[in-house]
């Protein structure tokens, strides 16, 4: 029999860490590592609970917790850390990917949805709720295909993030040209916005799985 996947929890609703603690309390794959209510705690439990994985509450603010992740992942590369919160956005999703967590998830899941996504972090998988990924950036088909080697280009670096001056400046071209080459993309795949074309992207790669 394979060992329970240790998930720790920092949250700021104590009853919804006992929920937490309840739903995997009744699944064998998992085992509860604790809970704490602020991030200045969240390092005794990764030291005491050794925690697989941390589900992280966005409430305590996005930049902060961007800020969290960033400090802290380097240091414990062992845990895997999933976002969840009331309300996110395909913005704040896409900047919490790119940070370093490896599942993103609202609060209003089913309880079978965040069992999923754990066990697809745990399984070294990312993972992103799929109402999180618009429709409109969920295209049929690809077009990628179709695209000029400026426009990859173009979308290679939208993908990790860069904004258009700094795409301007990479390539050696006008800012307004990065706007025409990311009209033309849009046309073509069928995507609409710099993040769902990013998420978009990560999905195609492997590096993103939805359920």
């Amino acid at each position: 029999m394979s060992e329970s996947i240790r998930v720790g929890v920092c949250e700021t609703q104590p009853l919804t860490s006992e929920g937490l603690r309840s739903l995997l309390a009744n699944n064998g794959d998992f085992r509860f590592a604790g809970a704490v209510e602020q991030l200045e705690r969240v390092e005794a439990l990764l030291e005491q609970g050794r925690p697989r994985i941390l589900v992280l509450d966005k409430s305590f603010g996005v930049q902060l917790v961007l800020e969290w992740i960033a400090e802290h992942r380097d240091r414990w590369p062992e845990t895997a850390i999933v976002v969840w919160g009331l309300s996110l956005s395909e913005s704040e999703a896409l900047r919490f990917l790119q940070i370093g967590a490896r599942g993103i998830l609202r609060k209003t899941a089913s309880p079978d949805t965040l069992l999923n996504c754990l066990r697809a972090v745990a399984a070294g998988t990312s993972w992103m709720e799929d109402t999180l990924f618009r429709e409109s950036a969920r295209p049929e088909k690809s077009h990628r295909s179709e695209l000029t080697p400026r426009e990859q280009q173009v979308m290679e670096l939208v993908e990790q993030g860069y904004k258009n001056k700094e795409i301007a400046r990479h390539l050696g071209i006008r800012p307004g040209t990065v706007k025409i080459h990311l009209k033309h993309i849009f046309e073509k795949t069928g995507v609409r916005g710099r993040y769902g074309l990013a998420l978009s992207g990560m999905k195609d790669k492997g590096l993103l799985a939805l359920p």
